[in-house]
């Protein structure tokens, strides 16, 4: 299928709309004698990742992956791991795609493990001017997105897959970038599922590709 070359998701400021003036009414409205119980909306929470997979090819401007990205790089920014998992691969959808002995445990104790320390890894990397960098884009490498067929890399499920994006922030009037080492899909949506490394090199947390300026993205076919 033919892809795009790169989808760049720019950070822009929210905005409020203006309150609206409250005028008073001329007439009053009369109290009525019945009572009606309305009931109170019943609301559910649909765990995304016990969900099926898709073939869907996510987008990087999708208001999903802007959300998750904003919320990753305030974890970074404040050295808060524990607030960026709505960036992270669903933990159910990671057992419905591995076919490994207890995939719970290795979702926890590796992957979010290792999630974990390359974000304390990254704040280090911001270094005292932390408090004030400020997100400006993610650039995702459509051109070297790859689908990853079940029966590859121990996966029972397919799943999309696009390596080295990069997170371009600003920090004390100075443009700057990182990599994320693993973008992988679940139901045409990104989600970070190696941040600092694929491979490491050893127990601690990595900083993917820092960088003065946006860097540049190389194709990698991974799992």
């Amino acid at each position: 299928m033919g892809l795009a070359a790169v989808i760049v998701w720019a950070a822009t400021p929210s905005s409020h709309p203006e309150p609206r003036p409250v005028s008073a009414a001329a007439t009053t409205t009369p109290v009525s004698t019945t009572t009606t119980i309305v009931a109170p909306p019943v609301t559910t929470t649909t765990d995304v990742g016990s969900l099926p997979q898709t073939t869907t090819l996510p987008s990087g401007a999708s208001p999903h992956f802007q959300a998750a990205m904003q919320a990753l790089f305030t974890s970074i920014v404040e050295g808060t791991p524990a607030t960026a998992s709505s960036a992270f691969f669903p933990q159910s959808a990671y057992v419905q795609v591995k076919s490994v002995n207890d995939a719970t445990v290795d979702f926890g104790q590796r992957l979010v493990g290792e999630y974990d320390l390359d974000i304390l890894a990254t704040h280090a990397e911001l270094g005292t001017g932390a408090a004030g960098a400020t997100l400006t884009s993610v650039q995702v490498p459509a051109q070297y997105a790859h689908w990853v067929p079940p029966g590859v890399c121990a996966n029972e499920v397919g799943y999309y897959e696009v390596a080295n994006s990069r997170v371009v922030y600003t920090e004390d009037g100075t443009t700057r970038s990182f990599g994320i080492a693993s973008l992988i899909s679940w139901r045409g949506e990104w989600y970070v599922v190696h941040l600092g490394a694929i491979l490491r090199p050893g127990s601690g947390g990595v900083v993917l590709d820092p960088e003065a300026g946006v860097g540049s993205s190389a194709p990698s076919s991974t799992c």
